[in-house]
This record gives C-alpha cells, sequence and structure tokens, in this order.
C-alpha cells in the first residue's frame, strides 16, 4: 500500500481510536502498577522492571534504556517498522481510511514496495501454472506427498514451468524491468548477456513474512536432480537469518498455546500444520539466528526443536540450543526415529503420535549430553574432557544460578568427575566470555541531566492547557537552558496558537530526536501533583526560571567585561557596565 500525504488530523484520529496497554500487551505481559501497567523491557536484558506504559497519557517509557513513545513508536521499535508501516498496521486495527497517493509511479514508490508486488505476481503465475494441464504431474506429486487441494491453495504453492524465459516473458509483458527481477532474485544473467529464470521445473513454496507479503521463494525438484531445494537469494526484502517459514499462520496459534515447534523444512511445517497442529515453524534448513530467537520469543519463552536424526541435524540444534538459552528460553528437542522426518513421521504415524512426541521432549541438557556421548568416549580423560568443555559452554550461558548449579552437579556425575573441578573450568568459560556478553547486553543509558525546574514545567504543561498559557505569557523558548527543552516549548507555544489540544501520546508525532522523545515521556511519568499546588508550583518556576536566566546573563557579561578590560576596549567596556547595571536593576 502506498500512502499519500497523512494529515495530523488522521495520525490523531488513529490514536484516539488505540488503546496503547492493548497493543502492547499483545507483545509483553504487562502488570498493574497503580494507575500504571509495568514489565519488563523489550528493548535492553534487564532483571527489574523499568517498562512503564500509562493508559492514562497513552505512552510508554523504559527507565532502564531510555525507549519510550506512543503506539506508533512501540510497534517501529518492536516491529521494527518504517513509520508509514506503523501507521498502516493501526489504521486497520482501528478502521481508520488513510489517503491513497495518487501516483504509483515508479520513481515514488519505494523499491522495497516495487519487489513485494513483483513477487506476487510471480507467485500467482507459479500458482497458475501448478493450476493448469502443465502442472498435473507436479499436483499429482503434491497430493501422493499427502497434501489436500485446500493445503495447496492456503500456502499458494506453485509451479516453475521447464523453460528458461516463462517467467521473464510473463512479467515483462506487464512492464516490469529486467533490472527488478533480478533484484527481486528471481531471474539470472548468462555470461554473454540476457537473462534466464532462476527457477525452472520445480513445485514453488512462496516464503511470507508476518504480514503474509512474499518475501522470497523455495523450490523443490520432482525427481532426484541435486539440488534438491534452491530458494532465492537474499534481497533487498529477503534475509534467510531474519524470517522463519509459516509465522504468518502460526503466530496466534503460538502465543495460545506458549510453546513452539521448530522443525527443518517447507513440508516438516505444511503436513503437521494441515493435521490441525498450528503452532509450528520450519527454519528452512539453516541454523537459528539470534534475531530469529528473539523474534520467536515476543510470542514465547517455550521451544521444542524437532530435527532429521542424522548427525548434521544434532549439530544444528546443538548450535541452535545455546541461542535460546542466552535469551532466557525454555528449549527441548525430539529426536525422531532414524530415516524419518515430521512429513514423514506424520503420514506414517498420523498426528497424535506426533503431539505426543512433542510432550514427551527430551531435556536440552539430557539431549546433548547425548549427543556428545555418542561422538567422544565418555570413559577416557580426553573424552571427559571435551564433553565436559561443551557442556560447560552451554551451563554458562543460564542465567539462573539454581539452573546452573543443578546442572554442573548432574554433569559431574554423569562423568564421574568432581564437582570441584567443573566450578573452576566453569569460571574460566565465564570470564572468557564476559566481556563480549556484557557489551551484546549493555544499555547506553544517559542521564538527561536537565534543569529540574524545566523538568517540572515541562511535565505541568503537558498536564493543562490553562497551565501552559501561563507559562507562555511570561516565558520565551530561550528563557529554557536545556536545548532539547526549549525546542519542545517553541513546539508546545506553535501548538497551542494553532489551537491544538495538548495530549503527550499525539505531541510525540510532532517532536524529532530521541532525547527530546526521552524528555516528554520521562516527565510525564513523574510523580503525579496535587491540582491544588499546581499553579503556586508553575509561578514558583517561572520565578526560578527568570532569576537563573538573569544570573546566567549576569555571568556572561562579566566575563565579557573582563574581556574588555583586558583589550582596553572602552567603548565596549561601557556598553557592557551600562548592560550590567540594567540587569541589577531589572532584578
Amino acid at each position: 500500500m502506498s500512502l499519500g500525504r497523512i494529515s495530523e488530523n488522521i495520525l490523531e484520529d488513529i490514536l484516539s481510536r488505540v488503546d496503547i496497554v492493548e497493543v502492547i500487551s499483545g507483545y509483553i505481559p504487562l502488570k498493574r502498577a497503580g494507575r500504571n501497567f509495568r514489565a519488563t523491557c523489550p528493548f535492553h536484558h534487564e532483571k527489574t522492571p523499568s517498562f512503564m506504559v500509562s493508559s492514562d497519557k497513552q505512552i510508554y517509557h523504559c527507565f532502564g534504556c531510555g525507549a519510550g513513545g506512543n503506539a506508533f513508536n512501540f510497534l517501529m521499535q518492536y516491529e521494527r517498522l518504517e513509520f508509514p508501516e506503523a501507521v498502516e498496521m493501526l489504521a486497520k486495527k482501528t478502521g481508520v481510511i488513510l489517503p491513497q497517493a495518487q501516483s504509483q509511479d515508479d520513481r515514488v514508490v519505494s523499491l522495497a514496495t516495487q519487489l513485494y508486488k513483483i513477487n506476487e505476481l510471480a507467485a500467482a503465475f507459479f500458482q497458475g501454472i501448478l493450476n493448469s494441464p502443465i502442472g498435473g504431474n507436479a499436483k499429482g506429486y503434491l497430493l501422493k506427498r499427502g497434501l489436500k487441494e485446500d493445503t495447496i491453495k492456503v500456502f499458494k504453492l506453485g509451479l516453475a514451468a521447464d523453460k528458461w524465459d516463462s517467467l521473464i516473458n510473463h512479467l515483462r509483458a506487464k512492464n516490469i524491468s529486467l533490472s527488478l527481477l533480478e533484484k527481486a532474485g528471481l531471474i539470472l544473467s548468462k555470461d554473454n548477456g540476457g537473462y534466464y529464470d532462476r527457477f525452472r521445473n520445480r513445485i514453488i513454496f512462496p516464503i511470507v513474512d508476518i504480514r503474509s507479503r512474499v518475501l522470497g521463494f523455495g523450490a523443490r525438484v520432482l525427481d532426484e536432480t541435486l539440488p534438491k531445494y534452491l530458494n532465492s537469494p537474499e534481497t533487498p526484502i529477503y534475509t534467510k537469518g531474519k524470517n522463519l517459514y509459516g509465522f504468518n499462520l502460526a503466530k496466534d496459534a503460538i502465543r495460545e498455546n506458549d510453546l513452539v515447534v521448530i522443525v527443518e523444512g517447507y513440508l516438516d511445517f505444511i503436513l503437521p500444520y494441515q493435521e490441525g497442529f498450528h503452532n509450528i515453524l520450519a527454519s528452512l534448513g539453516t541454523a537459528l539466528t539470534l534475531e530469529q530467537a528473539r523474534f520467536i520469543k515476543r510470542y514465547t519463552n517455550n521451544v521444542v526443536m524437532v530435527y532429521d536424526p542424522d548427525k548434521a541435524g544434532e549439530l544444528a540444534t546443538l548450535r541452535t540450543l545455546d541461542i535460546f538459552i542466552e535469551e532466557g528460553m525454555s528449549v527441548k528437542v525430539v529426536s525422531l526415529p532414524e530415516g524419518l522426518d515430521p512429513d514423514l513421521f506424520v503420514r506414517k504415524n498420523g498426528i497424535d503420535k506426533f503431539k505426543a512426541g512433542i510432550l514427551a521432549a527430551e531435556g536440552l541438557f539430557d539431549y546433548k549430553l547425548k549427543v556428545l556421548k555418542k561422538r567422544h568416549n565418555s570413559k577416557d580423560i580426553e573424552g571427559k574432557a571435551k564433553i565436559s568443555s561443551e557442556m560447560l559452554f552451554t551451563i554458562a550461558k543460564f542465567k539462573n544460578e539454581i539452573l546452573r548449579s543443578e546442572y554442573l552437579k548432574r554433569l559431574a556425575d554423569e562423568l564421574d568427575l568432581r564437582e570441584e573441578s567443573l566450578w573452576q573450568e566453569l569460571a574460566k568459560v565465564k570470564e572468557g566470555r564476559s566481556v563480549s556478553v556484557s557489551n551484546q547486553h549493555a544499555v547506553k543509558h544517559v542521564p538527561l541531566n536537565i534543569n529540574p525546574t524545566e523538568k517540572l514545567l515541562i511535565k505541568l504543561m503537558l498536564e493543562e492547557a490553562d497551565l501552559m498559557n501561563r507559562v507562555k505569557e511570561d516565558l520565551e523558548p530561550a528563557d529554557f537552558s536545556d536545548e532539547r527543552v526549549s525546542r519542545i516549548v517553541s513546539i508546545l507555544f506553535g501548538l497551542i496558537d494553532q489551537g491544538v489540544r495538548i495530549e503527550p501520546n499525539k505531541i510525540i508525532n510532532h517532536i524529532e530526536g530521541d532525547e527530546a522523545l526521552r524528555v516528554i515521556c520521562e516527565t510525564t511519568f513523574m510523580p503525579e501533583i496535587s491540582d491544588t499546588d499546581k499553579e503556586k508550583i508553575v509561578d514558583d518556576c517561572i520565578k526560578r526560571l527568570k532569576a537563573e536566566r538573569v544570573k546566567l546573563k549576569r555571568q556572561e557579561l562579566h566575563d565579557q567585561i573582563k574581556v574588555a578590560q583586558g583589550l582596553g576596549d572602552e567603548e565596549k567596556l561601557s556598553r557592557l557596565m551600562q548592560q550590567f547595571h540594567d540587569l541589577i536593576k531589572k532584578r
């Protein structure tokens, strides 16, 4: 969707209809804390919750890392959206109709938008081929693999024709340039000039993001040709380490069940999903990344890994487990019988046995130890050293001291080693990784260091229009010494002149700069002030700021007078002295 220019009225309409508590609680659990809500911050690691959400003011702020803003800001930061995308998401949620851009010219439509559109057209083209007479063999193959007609439609499966230029000719007829097709990863250039289709004579699996936009494609052969699977390359809209297959369909079930099962391939996902097991994702044959783990953590802390029982699968699982532990998530593993992947297991044994296997999943400690014992002899000294080294690296990642202690005791028993020796080795492991871990999770939180009087005035001005007008009568933006506060005051005065109602969550749309945004959020969450005291406090603050302004100006004149005396500039000295005396009289 291409958005036209969005007016402030529309943005305010959206914010008026949305409840920030409802939005944020859809991602993280909130607990009531007086009139506000509190949570552990989703944007940095912390033990004591410092993330606050105000239902009254409709803003959030973390006192640990400084993150804050309104509902738009939260979606932008949490979902990593651009501002127009966050606006579009909340507009759909609230029923607000956004203006359409009048021009769809390639010069004004972003590259990403063009690539999404091209991928949608390609997916539809592949679907058409699969459902045509040409696709009879491929359709028969999918049905033989246990897929139903409805499932093929839901997942938008398709077929790439056995031709070198089938997709090129189709999309060129729609006036799509070859350079854009190449950027989308759909075509390849020939050594002697020209282009050809990347996908030919393969079943097509569209890869979509959580918003159901087509990012790229996976393609499987119908015979024993190698490679069996061919995937889209990384493009401006598709990064393998950022996406998981099926998230758009599974996210609600993952949240409801507070559990996600992760399998490896497309059909390993599709078959269980078709049979009613919906809290499942596929990693597309690659080891999971930290970014994917954090994406999953938005919906659940509980993960069950299901991989092919081969050596490569075990190694991938071991690498992944540590990522989840680092993120404080609970991980278990299912080992399928040899020769069976999830797809074949469900077809042979049924979905109930698959579910039973999930319930009986093995704890990560037992699984990793079992794998390591198969690789190394746990009876000789060198084997014990290799196994304990691998296990300690994982144990060190647990943040819970009780878990760490218990796993260490179990490791000592399993390998017949002295517990004290393992504690010593664990200390070395922790010492070796302490710098990188602390750097990874460090939060650069520099105090705002704002004059308390100025900070207090901002809070009061944001709360009541009458107090805003009172301040405006006696002070100018320049009377505020802090540049960030002065900029905010200037914006507030301008909005008052335009007759705009002052509300913190809507004012944020007018504020530029992270620190100025922090000022708004932090002052909003300052302790409440009794209505009977507000006017007196405002008067006192105004007097104090005026006095501080005079004091500062007097010091500046004093310094300039000393310089003029040193230079012997009598004319300038006389002028400065007169200003100094006028200032004293004024005070």
